[in-house]
Formats: structure tokens, sequence, C-alpha cells
């Protein structure tokens, strides 16, 4: 599996595409694809028949997949895209904000 720079739960900011410049928190990743869902970016409408979740049937919005080249961590001080770092810590290794080293 491999090792990827955003992790469920994280803020994130979207650097390309129609949704450029909204932030975000990561619902889901697929590490495979190299994709994840963010919240409230890529909304797609999905249509649907009638089950038994949804009677009605109808046009659901959700969020679609986008790759993760196209999202930044969120520094927690400046709220700006930021870079990922990685560094031990007390023999644990943990994940910092490249642009001001504090630690996520």
């Amino acid at each position: 599996m491999k090792k990827l720079h955003i992790k469920k739960g994280d803020t994130v900011i979207v650097n390309a595409g129609n949704d450029k410049n909204k932030v975000g928190k990561v619902l889901t990743v697929f590490p495979a694809e190299d994709r994840v869902i963010v919240e409230g970016v890529n909304v797609v409408s999905r249509h649907t028949k009638p089950n038994s979740k949804q009677p009605q049937g109808g046009i659901i919005k959700q969020e679609a997949a986008i790759h993760i080249s196209n999202v930044n961590l969120v520094d927690p001080s400046s709220q700006k895209a930021t870079r990922v770092g990685y560094k031990f810590v007390d023999g644990k290794k943990v994940r910092y904000a490249k642009k001001s080293g504090e630690e996520i």
C-alpha cells in the first residue's frame, strides 16, 4: 500500500480544477487510485431509481473523488496551503507543516 501525505480527517485546500481554492475536510482516501473525497468539493448530480433508502428516487448531490495531487494540506497556524514533512519526535514519526514547522 502507498504512503500518502493526506489522511482522513485532514483539512485540505484544492489547488487545481473547477473547485480551486475551496477548503474542506477529507472524508475518504483511496490509496490504490491516489484519490480523495473532500467535503463540499467536486459535487456531482447522481440520478437514482426509487429504492428502500430513497423511496422517491430522483437526483442526489454527492461528492466525487479528486486526484490527491490537486489538494494541499492546510497549515494549522496560517490557514494556507503547505507541504508535508516527516520527522521523528521521541522515537515516533510525526507529520509537520513545511511552512510553519508546526506538527500536524
